[in-house]
């Protein structure tokens, strides 16, 4: 799995935007574990802790495939990352790794996939609410975006009951992470109806969608 270039310079933002805005007692700290740590919680709440760890074990599967300097890392049960201590230390505390940005853009790759661009834009700027994203056409506007977000969150979470279904060994994990996954998808889908009909998403929101909670 490969990540695009846009991904990249994300994951080399963040790592800027949290190396700049650490507190001098974490300077000894890991830049892409406060980052990692930031977003354990919030990503916990939406796909569990063995979905968030899942996803860190993979991001650091896949960045170890392109950087051997990644091989003392280890994912711990609650989803935090250990190991970065027993990396050489960086001369530079503000410039990130490339096993750092290697790190993070797979993660932030995997968060994509799973969630889309208007949720993990979404997720990213309430965890780091000063961070600027833009996009070669300009600032991302999430809630433009999030109705097109939400038939998303649904067919994932039907196949991941398909999936409890298929796998009895896994199903209250799989059960679990589908349920929150759907409950998002839903307070997206009621966030967007309202900025709608604020004026905020006007000529964005497909009608079907807009008029679906019209009494």
């Amino acid at each position: 799995m490969t990540f695009s270039r846009e991904t990249k310079d994300l994951a080399r933002s963040l790592l800027a935007y949290e190396a700049a805005s650490g507190k001098t007692s974490e300077a000894i700290v890991s830049v892409a574990v406060r980052v990692c740590e930031k977003l354990r919680g919030p990503v916990s709440v939406l796909a569990g802790v063995v979905g968030y760890r899942s996803l860190l074990a993979r991001a650091l599967t896949l960045a170890r495939a392109e950087t051997a300097s990644l091989g003392a890392l280890q994912v711990a049960s609650d989803g935090c990352l250990h190991g970065f201590e027993e990396l050489a230390p960086q001369t530079n505390s503000d410039r990130p790794s490339e096993g750092e940005v290697l790190l993070i853009g797979h993660l932030l790759g995997l968060f994509l996939s799973l969630l889309g661009a208007a949720v993990t834009l979404q997720l990213l700027q309430n965890v780091f609410p000063n961070l600027t994203v833009t996009t070669e056409a300009g600032t991302i506007t999430p809630f433009e975006d999030i109705l097109k977000e939400v038939g998303h969150l649904n067919s994932l979470s039907d196949r991941l009951e398909s999936l409890a279904d298929q796998h009895p060994s896994v199903e209250d994990v799989l059960m679990s992470v589908s349920g929150n996954v759907r409950n998002t998808a839903t307070t997206l889908e009621v966030l967007a109806l309202i900025r709608t009909k604020d004026g905020g998403a006007e000529k964005k929101a497909p009608k079907q969608q807009r008029e679906r909670y019209l009494m």
